[in-house]
């Protein structure tokens, strides 16, 4: 690197299907074997895929309370837990909520729809006055943002990102982008997602993007996989803690890693489908390795986008191939998480943080059967010891939205 680190990732925040907290969730995507949080749902009974992850052990009304419950749906109430469990592991203080220099940024794909669809079935049924007067705060895209600063009091820029399934991941940059400009000394950011919707899984099924494994749901996610058929939707939150360095060093905060790099771009090609040569992730990719300053042959591993689509993985492999080589050990940890969409890059860049800390790479969980179309060196079956002092991680969404952080290990 030719450069410090723009900033230095103090706390982690995690509510996953793999595990609730971030020690649990890192001990469940490098755990070995099939993923236990996936389950069939009620909700979605007669789809051809009637399953996905969800987040079981989790009782929000003791974390949260009744009344905060009452103005906020699930997506917004797992921002909110994986938020305070972030500001408590950057050992954040109260002085810090008298200022107005904490950016909250917070990504989702979709926000509150299933209180949306429960609304709509209201509206159907019962008629107009029946419709709760709540439904624009609980189910815009920004309550997640505006929900942390409430329960925080977090009162600097409050931004909310949607790019689909790359949100995570550019709330992210948009917080470097915020600390590099001056407009904060710490951004808490990353997304929230939680979309158990018979409408939204219905037309992923219609789009043939999910998996339809409804004998088999725990190993039905196999990212890189030879017999791959599609993703399976997961809930949850990842949120980081960023911080300027020379903030992080005058208040003497344990500095987890750095964030070096980011690039985004668009595939200015298709609502759904990427860009079957991969030029735009290849565009975000090369621009946050040199907004970093870091070479190729620096890049020890990356936590992919491996949403377990046959495409996708396929286009994806080949470009992190033909831009970093062999060396980095890739890994999906879908396999265990689900595909939280909108959270999916605030999650998985929480867990590159505790790769680099662990210098270990998760496995792609479900992973049996080479694909000999994949060029790159995937992580099966156990997780692999590596030492690295520089990781990556990519996004990809529907619309063509491209995204790619470098993180590295000290800063």
């Amino acid at each position: 690197m030719t450069a410090p680190p723009a900033a230095a990732v103090t706390g982690l925040g995690l509510v996953t299907a793999a595990g609730v907290g971030a020690g649990a969730a890192w001990r469940g995507v490098t755990r070995s074997g099939a993923a236990p949080g996936v389950r069939h749902q009620a909700e979605l009974h007669g789809l051809s895929c009637d399953f996905m992850y969800t987040i079981d052990d989790l009782d929000t009304e003791s974390v949260l309370g009744v009344p905060a419950l009452r103005m906020m749906d699930r997506f917004s109430q797992l921002a909110v837990i994986a938020a305070r469990e972030a500001v408590a592991d950057a050992g954040l203080d109260t002085s810090v909520w008298e200022t107005d220099r904490v950016a909250v940024v917070i990504g989702s794909a979709h926000g509150g729809l299933p209180f949306y669809d429960r609304q709509s079935a209201v509206l159907a049924e019962k008629g107009v006055r029946r419709v709760s007067p709540k439904l624009a705060p609980m189910t815009t895209v920004n309550s997640a943002a505006s929900s942390v600063c409430m329960d925080l009091g977090a009162r600097g820029p409050s931004l909310s990102v949607s790019t689909a399934c790359s949100s995570g991941t550019v709330a992210i940059g948009t917080a470097l982008q915020l600390l590099r400009a001056g407009a904060c000394d710490i951004a808490i950011a990353g997304g929230a997602e939680s979309v158990c919707s018979r409408l939204l899984i219905a037309s992923a099924c219609q789009m043939r993007a999910v998996s339809t494994r409804r004998d088999d749901p725990s190993t039905a996610c196999r990212p890189f996989d030879a017999d791959r058929d599609g993703f399976v939707v997961g809930e949850g939150a990842g949120l980081v803690v960023l911080e300027r360095p020379g903030h992080a060093a005058a208040r003497g905060a344990r500095v987890r890693a750095g964030i070096a790099g980011y690039g985004a771009s668009s595939d200015a090609y298709a609502a759904v489908a990427p860009d079957p040569e991969g030029a735009g992730i290849e565009r975000a990719l090369r621009t946050a390795l040199a907004d970093a300053g870091v070479t190729a042959a620096e890049v020890g591993h990356v936590n992919a986008h491996g949403t377990s689509t046959v495409m996708n993985d396929l286009i994806e492999a080949t470009v992190l191939h033909r831009v970093l080589g062999d060396r980095p050990l890739v890994t999906s940890t879908k396999a265990m998480t689900g595909h939280a969409l909108g959270a999916a890059g605030g999650i998985e860049t929480a867990l590159t943080v505790l790769a680099l800390e662990r210098q270990l790479v998760p496995p792609t969980g479900n992973f049996r059967t080479r694909d000999i179309r994949i060029p790159v060196d995937v992580v099966a079956k156990e997780a692999r010891p590596a030492a690295f002092d520089c990781a990556v991680k990519t996004s990809m969404g529907f619309g063509g939205h491209n995204a790619a952080l470098v993180l590295t290990k000290s800063c």
